[in-house]
């Protein structure tokens, strides 16, 4: 099955929302049951409720998240969503802005069933450093 360039359109913009909401529930809810992401090529998070999990880690760590939705690319069952990251690290209380993408690959349903992340990690630490 093919997901259009219209309903990934949407996804994305209601994935974003959900981060900026603040809720990791609501993160999760976009990825299927059996659905997961890998950031960075680092431990994997395999089931939604491994990614509820990851996504309050960053919730936690940045209590004024915002996410900024910068594109979404489609082809067939596959999705590049590209993103901006923006908030005051709760340790280090340095601003941080990071950019990064997801790849996702979607079901019929248009659930995430899997994510690889990507992100500068070192652009991140020297933030977190500054």
């Amino acid at each position: 099955m093919t997901i259009s360039a219209e309903k990934a359109n949407e996804l994305a913009i209601a994935y974003t929302a959900a981060w900026c909401s603040h809720s990791a529930e609501d993160v999760a809810s976009f990825y299927a049951p059996d659905g997961g992401i890998i950031i960075n090529e680092g431990e994997p998070y395999p089931t939604r409720t491994d990614v509820q999990r990851m996504a309050q880690g960053f919730i936690d760590e940045f209590p004024d998240l915002e996410l900024i939705m910068d594109s979404i690319r489609t082809s067939g069952t596959h999705s590049v969503f590209l993103w901006t990251l923006k908030g005051t690290h709760l340790e280090s209380g340095n601003e941080v802005t990071l950019g990064g993408w997801e790849y996702w690959t979607l079901n019929e349903e248009g659930q995430v069933v899997q994510s690889m992340g990507h992100f500068d990690a070192d652009d991140y630490q020297r933030q977190l450093d500054a």
